[in-house]
């Protein structure tokens, strides 16, 4: 059998020729013949060792200097179901592994001066450890050489010993190649050179995930003194630690060696756990001379030679019907059999303290351990020194997910206890008090709860206990659907989609995952659900409420009917409490602006804890989910909930040990009083009250249509006839709850308009004052003027202009910054410009004004703050809460009228406002044209051909224009330094018309196209052409640098705004 092939795959795959040496080395053994077994009859016992307490060095801080600590973290903790950095797992009072790893280490280095500290990571664990320290720890980050990458090697066929292949995921096609590849690694980094060159002569390594292992001068002092190349701490075998490796010595040369569990053949494995008989075991508490480590990898040729261990797996850890496949590994322990002069010391069981299985985990975050000033876990005195003995039942307690289910009401207190035995499902929580030795039997197939109380020393079988009852969570198989990839808006299709089986239920159970997974506790707060009332919204809240509480939460708010706008959600999370109860994040069932419908679309975002859409990290991760989900968990008998009528309603488990909490919620109180606190109300009603005043607000059958009427009927006393198309239907009544000027037909005519803002003849028909149009989830907003059409961009920018003139901006000294989505014309700018604002260009998606919003609270970075931010596409919103807020824009124009126009004198009137606003600034003459339903096929070529073409167009002359610049836009936040590509091709003019393009990702089916036109008009008596007479000639210019006719078959747009 040749190495060949796995040598051309790991050139291919970037490996060094270190790791390709060493593997091969292991390789030969594996094609010899070798088992890697060491058999009973080959060794003895250990002889005594040294003990810590029989150390006589005088402790020397001294040698710090000289010194690296190294931890060991490319682990995933697959065994225990994790798939990131086992490190960033929650072990103790919110802190992970690497939290208290770092935290030792500042300690370590407040005491007794500088310290070199590294970790050697993995492939799989390298990105997730380094934005977390990034994040939490950025000094250790910023002193460079941190971490250096462990080698990867083939997972081999089982039988046929070649490099094993999945091509559905070739990541599952390696393996790292155990922690023995700790010296390959450190000479293929040039870690180990660039140690030396520093100076640094001793190496302290162990498992990331043994806390007890910090930096001890006393050892560190002793193994100087003893000129020893290498020293393995070893603590002796307990009952917990019988099936770990152990230290023995070699009949043949009396060599000190470590025989792992891998090793043992089943015919050995009394004597292998005869802890009386081989008494140590080892810590994987190392530590090295590194130039003895340097001049015994130069004698082998460049690496070390190791004991193989041989691995039985699946080529796809989560699917045992996968490839069988072998994984050779070796242990960096085993090294103690090549250093010659290499010694063993006891040391206290203080200094071992790692989980590798639930049962740890268990054990780590109770009270029977505690965490030590110097940031280590060490056994509760109470505990009179004896670690209680912990046996969970393996296979339900196998994965880190099922503890949490289990203990999802606290950890039970085991400082009393000696001996804890569970077999089958058993549910405890922090009420659960166990002394001496307890033991704990469910023979069913229900889970059962412990109730709140004190076991001591006893037997309980829980099988007839009652159970759960409507809070039984059911485990449903299912697998992954392909074209869950959330986008900015959250994920939207066609609602026959949604309602095909398991679609909705695999998204959501994969947004609890991944919710789960960034450190949220769903136990704690409250979820809150709501949508715009579109076709399927309530048979998906039911469902959505029954996983929920399958998932652990207990407590769901609900709005009324279902119903909840876009900005109310964000309100509620923001606002509504009290702390206990406060909002951890929210679904939101809609498509926006997209129909509705049986035949229509639906869709269904998640908002977080601070009011916005989920950031990319997180999309990314539910994304990730739903490509590998194999189950969904669900109550099935949890009842449906009567959301007609504001109200809570209880639901306790048949045991009565579990209670959750449903509450329907008001739809509009929140949010409104919130309005009422932005805007001077008084002024509008004084506005209102006019004789010359009248407006009409069109909720186009939307969730907007509640909020209209709260506002105007209820506070400001409006007749109902103002309020246009204000019930919320299923499918919009059959329209598009889209508000422009093609879809929002009758508000458009109402105010005396054609569909592209022309004034029509109204033959003598009175015209309201103001108009303002809302979308299906009430976050957009459209504002009219009698015969006047305000374009977005122009809105955004008049708001901004006024701003001061709004309490909430007043009241905090002014507004300090404006933002707008890149598409969005550049009249906003010419505002920042004038009154000294900070001015940021982003790519469309809300997301990026939350990043600049929250850029001091969540990144402890700039207060940007109180902000406004808009995008052309009708949305328009500031800093009171994280979504644009369709709503808020309306009131917003309604103060600034109101403060424009005085008691006794002539209305000002929209078009005045807008008027003067282009006699100060100029006029940003805009267009936006929409190609709906295009293959995206074709949509996306003429958008690479575009794209390919910037340096040939960049200087060409198009018609009447030069084109100065063709680019394609992309965005470095500010705030979380993220870099955003790919967000729309655009040319720039040299006299500073704009053309734009961009492919719309929001649609449920096929593609848009849009196109934007801008021309800049500073001539103050050109501010009164038509969009058509100032553009038409740049449309032109548009539609042949795009060439859509030929990609798409039309150059008709279906919508022009």
């Amino acid at each position: 059998m040749s190495f060949e092939p796995i040598r051309s795959k790991m050139e291919a795959g970037g490996c060094a020729p270190s790791a390709i040496s060493a593997f091969e080395s292991t390789f030969s053994s594996l094609v010899a013949g070798s088992t890697g077994m060491i058999p009973e009859s080959t060794i003895s016992p250990a002889p005594d060792l040294l003990r810590y307490s029989e150390i006589t060095a005088a402790s020397n801080a001294g040698l710090l200097k000289e010194t690296v600590v190294l931890k060991l973290n490319g682990g995933l903790g697959t065994g225990m179901g994790l798939d990131k950095a086992k490190s960033l797992l929650e072990v103790k009072n919110g802190d992970t592994f690497l939290d208290l790893a770092a935290k030792q280490i500042l300690d370590m280095r407040s005491k007794y001066g500088p310290v070199k500290f590294m970790l050697m990571n993995s492939f799989s664990t390298s990105e997730d450890t380094m934005e977390f320290l990034s994040k939490s720890y950025p000094s250790l980050v910023a002193e460079g050489g941190l971490e250096f990458v462990q080698n990867k090697v083939p997972k081999l066929d089982a039988t046929t010993f070649e490099p094993a292949t999945d091509p559905a995921n070739p990541g599952n096609e390696w393996c790292p190649p155990g922690h023995g590849d700790l010296y390959a690694a450190l000479v293929a980094s040039g870690s180990l050179d660039s140690l030396l060159a520093a100076g640094i002569k001793y190496m302290s390594v162990s498992n990331s995930d043994n806390l007890g292992a910090t930096m001890d001068l006393s050892l560190l002092s002793h193994f100087a003194e003893s000129d020893a190349p290498f020293m393995m701490e070893c603590c002796e075998r307990t009952e917990n630690d019988k099936k770990g490796g152990h230290l023995a010595l070699r009949n043949s040369d009396s060599q000190l060696i470590l025989r792992e569990s891998a090793m043992c053949a089943p015919e050995d494995e009394s004597a292998f756990q005869d802890i009386g008989k081989h008494r140590y075991f080892n810590t994987n508490n190392l530590w090295i001379r590194l130039d003895k480590l340097k001049e015994t990898i130069d004698k082998f040729g460049g690496f070390i030679p190791l004991p193989m261990i041989k691995n039985k797996k699946t080529v796809d850890p989560k699917d045992d019907a996968s490839q069988k496949v072998i994984q050779l590994e070796t242990a960096m322990g085993a090294a103690i059999e090549v250093f010659k002069g290499a010694t063993a010391i006891v040391v206290p069981r203080t200094r071992f303290a790692p989980v590798k299985k639930c049962d740890d985990l268990l054990l780590l975050r109770s009270d029977a351990y505690v965490i030590t000033d110097d940031f280590r876990p060490v056994l509760n005195p109470l505990c009179g020194g004896k670690a209680p003995i912990v046996s969970l039942d393996k296979k339900k307690y196998k994965l880190v997910s099922q503890l949490e289910a289990a203990t999802r009401g606290g950890i039970p207190s085991l400082v009393g206890c000696t001996r804890l035995a569970v077999t089958g499902e058993v549910w405890m929580s922090r009420s659960c008090v166990f002394k001496g030795a307890v033991t704990f039997n469910n023979s069913s197939d229900d889970p059962k709860l412990l109730p709140g109380r004190t076991f001591e020393n006893t037997k309980v079988d829980m099988t007839a206990a009652p159970g759960l009852g409507p809070l039984l969570p059911t485990k449903v198989k299912t697998a992954p659907i392909e074209g869950q990839k959330p986008g900015t808006s959250g994920l939207r299709k066609k609602t026959k989609v949604f309602m095909g089986e398991n679609y909705l239920e695999n998204f959501v159970q994969s947004t609890f995952d991944a919710v789960k997974a960034a450190g949220t506790d769903l136990g704690v707060g409250t979820l809150l659900i709501g949508g715009d009332g579109r076709y399927f919204n309530p048979a998906a809240i039911q469902t959505i409420i029954k996983m929920a509480f399958a998932n652990g939460v207990t407590r769901v708010w609900v709005g009324q009917d279902g119903l909840l706008s876009t900005p109310a959600v964000s309100a509620i999370i923001r606002e509504s409490g009290p702390v206990w109860k406060k909002a951890f994040g929210a679904f939101i069932l809609t498509a926006s602006h997209n129909p509705g419908g049986p035949d229509e679309d639906f869709g269904i975002k998640y908002n977080c804890e601070n009011g916005g859409p989920a950031q990319e990290f997180l999309t990314d991760a539910m994304f990730a989910n739903t490509k590998s989900i194999s189950s969904y968990k669900i109550c099935k008998s949890f009842p449906a909930i009567d959301l007609s009528t504001p109200g809570a309603t209880k639901v306790i488990s048949k045991d009565g040990g579990l209670e959750v909490n449903v509450e329907v919620v008001s739809t509009t109180d929140a949010h409104v009083a919130l309005l009422k606190s932005i805007f001077d109300f008084p002024a509008i009603q004084a506005l209102l009250n006019r004789d010359d005043f009248t407006m009409v607000y069109d909720s186009m059958h939307g969730v907007n249509g509640p909020y209209a009427r709260k506002v105007f009927c209820e506070c400001f006393g409006l007749d109902q006839s103002a309020m246009m198309n204000s019930e919320p239907k299923d499918d919009f009544n059959g329209g598009h709850a889209d508000p422009n000027l093609t879809y929002a037909k009758e508000l458009v005519a109402t105010m005396g308009l054609d569909k592209k803002g022309n004034p029509i003849d109204m033959a003598g028909k009175s015209v309201p004052s103001f108009g303002a149009a809302a979308d299906g989830d009430g976050d957009r907003n459209m504002i009219l003027g009698t015969q006047f059409f305000v374009t977005p961009s122009d809105s955004l920018a008049v708001i901004a202009a006024n701003a001061n003139k709004i309490p909430f901006f007043a009241a905090q000294g002014g507004l300090k910054s404006v933002a707008r989505s890149m598409p969005t014309s550049g009249a906003v700018d010419l505002v920042a410009k004038d009154l000294n604002l900070s001015l940021f260009e982003t790519p469309t998606g809300w997301k990026f004004f939350g990043n600049l919003m929250d850029s001091k609270d969540l990144f402890d970075g700039v207060d940007y703050t109180p902000l406004i931010c808009g995008e052309e596409s009708f949305g328009t919103g500031s800093n009171h809460i994280r979504e644009k807020d369709g709503i808020w824009a309306v009131l917003a124009w309604l103060n600034i009228l109101a403060a424009v126009n005085k008691p006794g004198k002539p209305l000002v009137s929209v078009s005045d406002v807008v008027n003067a606003h282009w006699k100060k600034y100029g006029r940003n003459y805009y267009v936006r044209y929409d190609f709906e339903g295009v293959d995206k096929a074709a949509a996306t070529s003429m958008m690479a051909k575009m794209s390919e073409m910037r340096e040939e167009n960049t200087g060409k002359k198009v018609g009447d224009y030069t084109i100065k610049t063709a680019d394609v836009f992309e965005y470095n936040d500010p705030v979380d330094k993220s870099v955003s590509k790919n967000q729309g091709v655009r040319f720039l003019m040299e006299c500073g018309s704009r053309v734009i393009f961009r492919l719309s990702g929001t649609a449920g089916s096929g593609a848009t196209v849009r196109m934007y036109i801008e021309k800049y008009e500073g001539d103050k008596t050109k501010l009164g052409l038509t969009v058509a007479e100032a553009l038409g000639d740049l449309v032109v210019v548009g539609l042949g640098l795009c060439g859509i006719k030929g990609f798409c078959g039309t150059d008709v747009p279906t919508v022009i705004t």
